[in-house]
């Protein structure tokens, strides 16, 4: 993986996609034992695609791709989604200030840090 000129890793599209496969791995079990959610990913520019995140009964399932009737779609630039993962721009400023679109279940959206806690402090 290439370095920025501050240190931090530069995360390609097939770095998008390889973070995205070991996501379940890094699911909380006990905080989603009671959580039934479908989270849509669009991710757009270079670092984009499509990625569906379903948790349930404690087990999270990772697609690429759209699902129907998401519970909740967040909408932002790939680079964006990258930034918020290494802990570089906090997804709550992103979200207020439009770089990161939510729709859907606020609720479930919040939910998101404490279900996957060792990604990012900032997630």
């Amino acid at each position: 993986m290439a370095h920025q000129s501050s240190g931090f890793p530069i995360m390609h599209a097939a770095g998008i996609k390889e973070f995205f496969r070991q996501l379940p791995s890094k699911l909380d079990t006990e905080a989603a034992e009671d959580v039934d959610a479908v989270y849509q990913f669009d991710l757009s520019g270079t670092q984009g695609g499509q990625y569906v995140v379903m948790i349930r009964e404690g087990h999270c399932q990772v697609k690429e791709g759209r699902h129907e009737d998401p519970h909740v779609v967040l909408s932002m630039a790939g680079e964006d989604c990258v930034k918020v993962l290494n802990g570089e721009l906090s997804g709550p400023a992103a979200a207020m200030s439009g770089r990161i679109r939510i729709s859907g279940d606020m609720g479930l959206a919040m939910q998101l840090r404490m279900l996957f806690p060792s990604v990012s402090e900032q997630l």
